[in-house]
């Protein structure tokens, strides 16, 4: 299948790789274009704007970092809507608001384009490893077509419906529970260790109880302060928190835990750690030498 991918970030990289791997036929498009030169020397085509890169495809995929960035590459006369062909699928793999997925559905229904959002669970690692969990939401029709093509991607496929915006309600639903227990484990960690108890002991302990593969990871990653380079940015962890608070508020449902961590995470931002994994959350509350 011809695929335009566009947004090749750290989990843009590692999909494109599985894609080709599976035998698609690749376009790539990315604002910095040297990123896909690696690509392009193994067969895929570059374009330089997302009208070009998707001017002749089936299927085209954004994994981009947010809404502004989503809808640079699909607004404008150079965007990826004005070339789109008609009858084409485009997936939106990018975790971004509620209120955007439901204008770009309008927008795409009014150019007979077919549009479905395909938000996925995974760090970078399970993206190289094509071991993602994917959320797919949108019409019958498109999400039959696109299944061959996300099967290169993840390991399961979770249809939520029809309409595209509950793939991306349940994404920041289970980045809500994420950021809750990241924010739990530093809070946990820095009251043991004030106690003079390893840290590394503790998530022992905690881990023979929980046997979460999630807390093990998190807690290591804290243990070992791994947070750069980050495998997700504790400044899309941010942008994460706010999208839920904002997903909730236009339904009138109450989000109480995820105002006080929207707090948390906007101090680690004030203090500089924006752009180390969202697990240096830990660094609020340990001494800098802790």
């Amino acid at each position: 299948m011809k695929i335009a991918f566009l947004g090749l970030g750290n989990m843009g990289i590692p999909m494109v790789t599985n894609l080709m791997n599976a035998g698609h036929e690749l376009v790539l498009y990315n604002r910095t274009a040297e990123k896909a030169d690696a690509f392009v020397e193994q067969g895929a085509k570059y374009f330089g704007t997302p009208k070009e890169a998707v001017s002749e495809c089936e299927v085209a995929i954004t994994m981009l970092a947010n809404d502004e960035a989503v809808e640079q590459v699909l607004f404008g006369d150079d965007g990826l809507l004005a070339g789109l062909p008609e009858g084409a699928v485009h997936i939106s793999s990018s975790t971004i608001s509620v209120d955007l997925v439901q204008k770009l559905a309008s927008e795409h229904a009014n150019r007979n384009q077919l549009f479905v959002s395909s938000t996925v669970i995974g760090r970078p690692d399970a993206a190289k490893a094509a071991t993602l969990r994917i959320l797919l939401a949108g019409p019958e029709d498109a999400r039959k077509i696109v299944i061959p093509v996300l099967e290169s991607l993840g390991v399961e496929i979770h249809e939520i419906g029809d309409e595209c915006e509950k793939s991306n309600v349940v994404k920041l639903c289970n980045n809500f529970l994420l950021v809750s227990m990241i924010d739990s484990i530093a809070e946990a960690q820095a009251l043991v260790g004030k106690y003079g108890i390893s840290p590394v002991a503790f998530m022992d302990i905690i881990n023979s109880f929980f046997q979460s593969p999630v807390y093990k990871n998190y807690g290591n990653i804290m243990n070992e302060r791994r947070f750069d380079p980050a495998g997700f940015k504790l400044k899309l962890g941010l942008k994460d928190v706010r999208l839920a608070l904002a997903a909730a508020e236009n339904v009138g449902a109450q989000l109480p835990l995820g105002e006080t961590i929207r707090d948390h995470f906007e101090l680690g931002l004030a203090n500089g750690n924006g752009e180390l994994d969202w697990a240096a959350l830990l660094l609020n509350y340990i001494d800098t030498d802790g």
